[in-house]
């Protein structure tokens, strides 16, 4: 059987935003919004066709970061970012 072919007609609309859980530590939300921003930029990046994490460098994941309009990701989430590229092969 063939593969079903998807057509995308509109652009990508996030979700709303809904505040977190009450009650966690600090560290908890950190690490969940850091998490949050890898995989935004990691979406990004792959979609405009870097999908190996060689071709990621920092400087290409901050500047994919501008074009979204994000505020520029740390060396951390940087890093965290290449390692979701090289899981999601």
């Amino acid at each position: 059987m063939p593969a079903k072919t998807t057509f995308i007609d509109a652009p990508y609309v996030p979700l709303e935003k809904r505040p977190l859980p009450a009650g966690r530590p600090r560290k908890w939300y950190i690490r969940h919004n850091r998490r949050l921003k890898a995989m935004r930029l990691t979406i990004a990046l792959l979609d405009s066709g870097t999908y190996l994490p060689d071709q990621a460098t920092n400087e290409k994941i901050r500047r994919t970061a501008e074009v979204i309009g994000i505020r520029p990701p740390s060396d951390t989430t940087c890093r965290l970012v290449r390692t979701l590229m090289r899981y999601s092969r």
